[in-house]
């Protein structure tokens, strides 16, 4: 018994009690007295307001109960313990009827064991209970609140249902109870679950707002985000049928046990271009964990920034890692760190930009000690090795050229971010404009100039192509062909918009740039400078001694960084990497302090030796390897070789013609800019000479073949940024080999259009193979102008459709020296099937067509097979995989009746069956050029393998018939293998 005396004596202890937690504690008691009918409804809203001190709260319960007689004393205090028992279950009992009569009054004597139910998937009830119409959006966003933990949001919701009379509370009470039970935390104490929720709330503070590439506006995130192409990488080159077309996978499948390159591993790595939303994506996995709505295997998330750790000098532990610089625990730091290092299956730490790290991965030193601290290079490569916190998950995002084969040593998944889809770009403009035909208008203008369509492919052109909407549609200056063109728009944008209303010019007028060079100029230093020392996030001393005051921030280019390191003012860092890049060559055009010369420096793209490109220019291109610190050339020496590719191109695009008037007119000095444009020009050039003439000889019999690197590529990106017809011819003019292979080198539209650009110049015809990139629909249309010197054009893995066909066969058929046309494993239905087999009815010099992978089926079987028929040219057809029937293989066997010229024919992983075989066995019979036919997995029984062998009695041109993978019996597979030596079973 506990009399109210006794409860009065005792309600300092009692205070103490309530305040010592969390509001999670606190709530969690007046979720049972609730549920014992203690507490009116009026009294629990006087206790549930938001903001009020925990104490006063406490108080307020104390005395309202004190008001209930011994029996309300006695119930908080059985509260109090079944509070603090909760914390130590991850579940509690609780059985309801799920269609009892007063659900309301179901759901109050439920509430503790319905809240630690719901509270893991409130996010997913709150968008079922919107899309029955049991809430509305408002009180959805009420709901979901930030300030609010997941357990907080799930109590409201009930409240919400409590004073709803729509059947809201009937549904929840059903539902509710077909909720999966996740794996709650083991608590030995509230220690854990209070930083659990702290951490929770901080995490979803940071992720909310988009702010990645502006920070003069917030974005929500949930309002903006779109997903980006995510592809699973495969290990290539395996014996077995053909590799399927990598998946495009959501980010919820970024943990999936497929495709994994080292099953041991814990790292899950995420590469992608500059600006292909990498950190974006990151942004929104700490938001969907925080939220509740994803992710909930992991009970702790820690994310970093990997250009910020750089920042830390001071040697720290894995504990000072994760409290120091993540989130500190308000109390039992000792309880929890434990429970992080007993349980690492449930925590995830993420590390953004990997490729901003200035240190190199390495394994040679081993940290196996959580509590002793170390390096800052060193923990990391530790944790991404297992060494420390072996079992917690690790995400790791970086540009490609940044990953080594070592560091792929201990990567677990692997998977590409290739930017956005044509879906994609749309969808994101529909997000970011929402007035009546503002988006429709966007959306008309980029499929009307493929160039700048072609630029948004990546996520950081979408964005600049919302933000300068205005410029773009109202001005009618011409649309942005070159990443430059683009680049100089957002900064007329930005200069306009911090210029008064009424002198704002209506372009980038040299009087614009004139009046804030100074600004420029100081930005331009402190990026070269930066990109020099490898140093992205920059300090007021740092910011001093580049001369950028207040005024220079002001402008917008410079945003305020999250916190790295503790001090009086915040951080600063460029909006992206990319306009870091920008600057850096905006300065070594313009600055009066740059010698010309140092240009060989950047084209060098690191230090003299150091890199590919760097081995490929001439001795002369860069004397010696001595400067002094902090000059131009020892910064360009001293970048990363992935940030002095981006820096090099923008410098060419700044140079060309276009664009050399403008800046000349602003600086003042046209010598100065034409001697920077001289020494650009000839590095460029001297660099792929260098390059085509380091290609190895060509193997007796076969054609000398070049299989270009990423830098290659930006030295090809640099050509088009110029935009100099004669530059281009004479870079490729001693380019003599017979097949250029570009795979895995990042090729997306806008590096189609480069090499369309210099390519067309070449002298002599080419086999161009552009498998597993980022072509796309539109990356083809901008190829279209050097078809005319391809022998050979290999698109395989590129996220080709049936759009993309109709552009190329308009063109590419036409092109009579194209022999060889692969386009396996992309998204062509029927319909690309049909407009092909259009464009072959006239073509008489396609020798090979690789159509293995797409989605054909047999209406798109049956539109090739009436084109072929007659065809005086094609050796080699594959359509493996393409989900044709029989009705298909009828129609290819007519074909074989007629087709004179068809020496192999590949149909493995289809849908043939018997039916389909007996059809091709029979036009087999009036054949006389096919040499091989594959037909392995095709549901295929020895009633089929007795129809071929028929025809091979009467068939002497036929060498091989493949039957593997067929539903055959052991005994079937002798006795057939006796019978005809040429059936591979």
């Amino acid at each position: 018994m506990c009399t109210q005396e006794a409860f009065q004596a005792q309600r300092s202890q009692l205070v103490g009690l309530l305040v010592s937690g969390s509001l999670e504690g606190f709530e969690s008691v007046l979720d049972w007295l609730l549920s014992w009918d203690v507490l009116s409804w009026e009294d629990y809203e006087s206790l549930s307001l938001v903001g009020q001190p925990l104490s006063h709260l406490a108080r307020h319960l104390l005395d309202t109960v004190w008001k209930k007689g011994a029996w309300g004393c006695e119930q908080l205090v059985a509260a109090v313990r079944e509070a603090q028992a909760d914390s130590q279950s991850p579940e509690l009992p609780g059985h309801w009827d799920p269609h009892s009569p007063q659900p309301a009054q179901d759901l109050q004597s439920h509430r503790p064991a319905i809240v630690r139910r719901l509270y893991s998937h409130v996010e997913g009830v709150l968008d079922l209970a919107h899309e029955r119409g049991f809430i509305s959006r408002y009180e959805c966003d009420e709901i979901r609140l930030p300030i609010f933990t997941s357990s907080q949001r799930a109590r409201r919701l009930l409240d919400l249902a409590t004073v709803k009379a729509n059947g809201l509370a009937a549904f929840l009470l059903q539902h509710v109870q077909e909720l999966p039970v996740l794996l709650a935390l083991p608590f030995q104490d509230a220690a854990c679950k209070k930083f659990m929720s702290k951490l929770r709330t901080t995490v979803s503070a940071q992720s909310r707002f988009l702010n990645t590439y502006d920070g003069a506006e917030n974005l929500c995130l949930e309002e903006i985000y779109t997903e980006n192409v995510l592809e699973i990488r495969t290990e290539l080159g395996m014996a077995g049928p053909p590799q399927q077309s990598p998946a495009t996978l959501g980010l919820e499948e970024l943990f999936s046990t497929r495709g994994h390159l080292n099953k041991d591993a814990d790292t899950v790595l995420v590469v992608g271009e500059a600006g292909s939303g990498k950190s974006t994506l990151l942004q929104q996995l700490h938001l969907l964990w925080a939220a509740g709505r994803d992710f909930q295997e992991f009970l702790f998330v820690f994310p970093f920034s990997c250009r910020q750790l750089q920042c830390l000098a001071k040697p720290l532990s894995v504990r000072a890692l994760l409290f120091e610089h993540c989130c500190w625990p308000d109390l039992g730091q000792q309880d929890v760190f434990q429970f992080l290092l007993d349980h690492p299956d449930r925590v995830l730490l993420t590390f953004d930009g990997f490729d901003e790290f200035r240190f190199r991965f390495t394994d040679g030193e081993r940290h196996c000690s959580p509590t002793d601290p170390t390096s800052v290079q060193n923990l990391l490569f530790n944790l991404l090795q297992g060494n420390l916190l072996k079992n917690a998950r690790k995400v790791l995002t970086s540009r490609p050229d940044a990953v080594s084969a070592l560091l792929r040593k201990y990567v677990h998944t692997e998977f590409t971010l290739k930017g956005f889809s044509e879906e994609g770009i749309e969808l994101y403009l529909r997000k970011c404009h929402r007035e009546p035909g503002l988006a429709d208008r966007l959306i008309s203008l980029l499929r009307a100039t493929s160039a700048l369509h072609g630029l948004c492919h990546l996520p950081v052109f979408s964005w600049m192509v919302s933000k300068c909407h205005q410029e773009l549609l109202l001005q009618g200056g011409g649309s942005p062909k070159t990443t430059t063109d683009m680049y100089l728009l957002i900064l007329q944008h930005f200069l306009l918009h911090a210029s008064p209303p009424d002198s704002a010019p209506g372009g980038l007028e040299p009087g614009l740039l004139r009046g804030r060079l100074p600004t420029l100029l100081h930005l331009g230093q402190l990026a070269l400078w930066g990109l020099g020392t490898c140093c992205y996030v920059f300090s007021a001393k740092q910011l001093q001694a580049a001369h950028v005051d207040s005024e220079d921030i002001s402008l917008g280019f410079l945003v305020r960084a999250k916190r790295a390191v503790p001090g009086s003012a915040p951080p600063m860092e460029f909006l992206h990497i990319t306009f870091q890049c920008f600057f850096a060559a905006f300065y070594l055009v313009l600055s009066a302090d740059v010698p010309p010369s140092s240009l060989r420096y950047l084209f060098s793209c690191g230090r003299p030796g150091s890199s590919l490109l760097a081995r490929l220019l001439p001795a002369m291109c860069v004397q010696g390897s001595r400067c002094k610190e902090d000059s131009v050339e020892a910064l360009l020496q001293e970048a990363e070789p992935h940030n002095l590719q981006i820096t090099a191109a923008f410098l060419a695009g700044l140079l060309s013609r276009e664009h050399r008037g403008l800046l000349a007119k602003c600086q003042g000095s046209e010598t100065a800019l034409r001697q920077r444009q001289a020494c650009a020009r000839w590095c460029l050039a001297r660099s792929l000479h260098k390059h085509f003439h380091s290609i190895p000889p060509a193997v007796p019999g076969e054609a000398k073949s070049m299989h270009a690197m990423p830098g290659f590529i930006w030295l090809i990106r640099s050509l088009y940024e110029m935009q100099e017809e004669r530059l281009a011819q004479e870079a490729v003019r001693g380019l003599d080999v017979g097949h250029l292979k570009l795979t895995f080198c990042s090729v997306g539209p806008a590096e189609c259009a480069a090499m369309a650009f210099v390519l067309r110049h070449l002298r002599r015809p080419v086999a161009l193979q552009l498998d597993h990139n980022s072509v796309g629909d539109v990356g083809v249309e901008q190829l279209l102008p050097c078809l005319s010197v391809c022998t050979a054009l290999y698109l395989r893995d590129n996220n080709i459709s049936d759009r993309g066909i109709c552009q190329l066969i308009e063109r590419a058929l036409h092109c009579e020296q194209l022999q060889k046309l692969a386009l396996g494993n992309n998204h062509i239905t029927a319909a690309g099937a049909v407009v092909l087999a259009q464009g072959l009815r006239a073509n008489t010099s396609l020798q090979f067509l690789g159509f293995w992978g797409n989605k054909v089926g047999d209406k798109g079987a049956q539109a090739l097979a009436e084109a072929l028929g007659n065809h005086p040219s094609l050796k080699w057809l594959s359509l493996v995989g393409n989900s044709i029937g029989s009705a298909g293989a009828q129609a290819l066997a007519v074909m074989l009746e007629k087709n004179v010229a068809l020496e192999e024919l590949c149909l493995e992983e289809n849908h043939l069956q018997d039916e389909g075989v007996c059809s091709l066995a029979e036009g087999l019979q009036r054949n006389s050029s096919l040499k091989v036919l594959k037909l392995s997995n095709n549901c295929i029984t020895y009633r089929g393998a007795e129809a071929l062998l028929q025809t091979l009695e009467r068939n002497d041109t036929i060498l091989e018939v493949w039957l593997r993978g067929n539903t055959f019996s052991p005994e079937e597979i002798e006795k057939l293998s006796h019978r005809d030596a040429r059936l591979l079973l």
